[in-house]
């Protein structure tokens, strides 16, 4: 029998004066925050909630958050996390769907819950800040006594995320003890060496994404180290608490990593603590990646997962690493490269491969994996269960979506969601390769690759660029000017022919480039 945090009240007992969470000056024991989530089970209990119950977190990174979350899993309960910036169309899904009992919330955001309950199953609403009217201040709701950890199976579900319905209606995930349990692991060991009671580690990355909880929250409690959340992403606060901390562990998305590199006091910034340095969530643009490990001389390793993975399946870490590659496998997770009859595709001898020499085509597929850290399913979805896995010799791989291909070296390159590639006059063009070369603009800060209708070619390639700061389209740089310099470095049928510049791009707060609001706006 496992309970995910069980192996939280192990390093409790260890480590129980030792700080647990640092947030804005305040400081909590890993005594106290035991304590606190403790009081917060039995809150639950008293409110008639418990096992097998959902309760939605509905919080920016707080140490509430940290609290309410073990807390909850303490009595049986399933988190279901909820992004923060949700408006009450959007949490309405959510609550809806998930059959949500209780909703810990910011007092500002509980006004969203109150409108969308009658519709729901939420009869508790935990606020964080000031009153509000049908909800109990998250102090007020803590209990004066504790209760033991519940013992749950391994397969029973501890969350339920949501996917971040960048392509369509946002699905429930669900990952039980052993999936999340098993894959903090394998993350913690990726460290040289593994993260320790020793580590400082920075919590940039929304708990409400798998990412973040699992990769980073969950890594700290369960070895004892000291976990910083950050409630908002600001390059500059992360800069300062970076060098005022002491953080030697970070983990982040490309949109931070881009972020980071682009403002105007990034040389002269020390972040020599940092030991290890991880992007995930999306594609890292090699540009980024290197302009970073320049500028701040430290290694920035990519790696590569899903929220219905746990979420990571791929990594680079010290001693395994190629640049442009997604990595390899981690611990107890298996990955193959199929084509559309569940084939293996052949290897490349080493990636990544320059394609005037291989045809992406011929050796491109979908990544499928398998291990312990694979989802149970869809929540209510069995038609969607049918499609996400396939069977194989004993085996239940996951279809990832993601096309890519392998070499034999066993490291993994992602070429782009399958979902996103552009068929134009009959050719394919994976928008990340364009994105790439414009990149290495140096007009160019951040840029997206969508295909639009084109009666002619079926599709026709668009590109999207933020100009760099100080840069003023139309005077320093001009659109004829990205499309020429697409011309003179890739193939003809590629290059973008519609170019547009604008303030930003629309992305999720994990980060990812929603290209369908790029699409729908032609």
């Amino acid at each position: 029998m496992t309970n995910l945090v069980t192996a939280v009240a192990e390093t409790v007992s260890e480590t129980p004066n030792s700080v647990a969470i640092s947030f804005d000056g305040t400081e909590q024991s890993y005594k106290t925050f035991w304590e606190r989530s403790g009081q917060f089970a039995a809150a639950l209990n008293a409110h008639g909630i418990g096992e097998d119950d959902r309760i939605a977190i509905y919080l920016p990174n707080l140490p509430q958050f940290v609290t309410a979350f073990y807390g909850a899993l303490r009595t049986g309960s399933i988190v279901v996390p909820m992004n923060p910036q949700y408006k009450a169309r959007e949490i309405g899904h959510l609550l809806s769907d998930s059959n949500a009992k209780a909703v810990v919330t910011l007092s500002e955001n509980a006004a969203a819950v109150s409108e969308v309950q009658p519709d729901t199953d939420v009869d508790t609403i935990v606020s964080i800040g000031t009153e509000v009217e049908d909800a109990t201040d998250f102090e007020a709701f803590l209990a004066n006594e504790t209760v033991p950890v519940v013992e749950r199976a391994d397969d029973d579900v501890a969350v339920q995320p949501y996917t971040s319905g960048t392509t369509g209606t946002p699905k429930g995930v669900l990952l039980s003890h052993y999936n999340l349990a098993s894959n903090t692991r394998s993350n913690m060991t990726l460290p040289d060496p593994p993260i320790s009671p020793e580590d400082n580690l920075l919590g940039t990355l929304p708990l409400f994404h798998i990412y973040g909880m699992s990769a980073v929250m969950n890594a700290a409690v369960f070895t004892g180290a000291t976990y910083y959340p950050v409630a908002e992403w600001d390059p500059q606060v992360v800069f300062d608490r970076i060098e005022s901390e002491g953080i030697t562990v970070m983990y982040g998305v490309p949109a931070m990593f881009n972020d980071m590199i682009n403002q105007p006091n990034a040389d002269e910034v020390d972040l020599s603590s940092l030991r290890f340095v991880n992007s995930g969530g999306s594609s890292l643009p090699m540009e980024v990646l290197e302009t970073f490990e320049e500028l701040f001389e430290t290694a920035l390793f990519e790696g590569y997962g899903l929220t219905e993975t746990s979420p990571v399946t791929h990594a680079n870490w010290p001693g395994v690493r190629r640049k442009g590659s997604i990595g390899k496998p981690v611990e107890a997770v298996k990955a193959k490269i199929v084509n559309q009859h569940f084939e293996e595709m052949p290897r490349v001898e080493t990636g990544p491969v320059d394609e005037s020499v291989v045809d992406l085509d011929e050796v491109v597929g979908e990544l499928v994996v398998s291990g312990p850290n694979v989802m149970q399913g869809y929540y209510g979805l069995p038609e969607a269960n049918e499609e996400a896995f396939t069977w194989e010799d004993g085996t239940r791989w996951f279809h990832t979506e993601d096309l890519g291909y392998w070499d034999e070296d066993n490291f993994f390159y992602i070429v782009d969601r399958e979902k996103h590639m552009i068929v134009t006059g009959g050719y394919n063009v994976y928008p990340r390769e364009v994105e790439e070369l414009l990149y290495e603009h140096e007009a160019v800060a951040d840029a997206a690759v969508v295909g639009i209708e084109d009666e002619r070619r079926g599709e026709t390639v668009k590109a999207l660029i933020v100009p760099a700061p100080g840069v003023e389209p139309g005077k320093d740089v001009t659109e004829d000017e990205i499309r020429q310099y697409a011309l003179n470095n890739i193939a003809e049928y590629k290059h973008p022919r519609i170019v547009e510049f604008c303030d930003e791009l629309p992305r999720t707060t994990t980060g990812k480039v929603q290209k369908y609001e790029l699409r729908n706006e032609n």
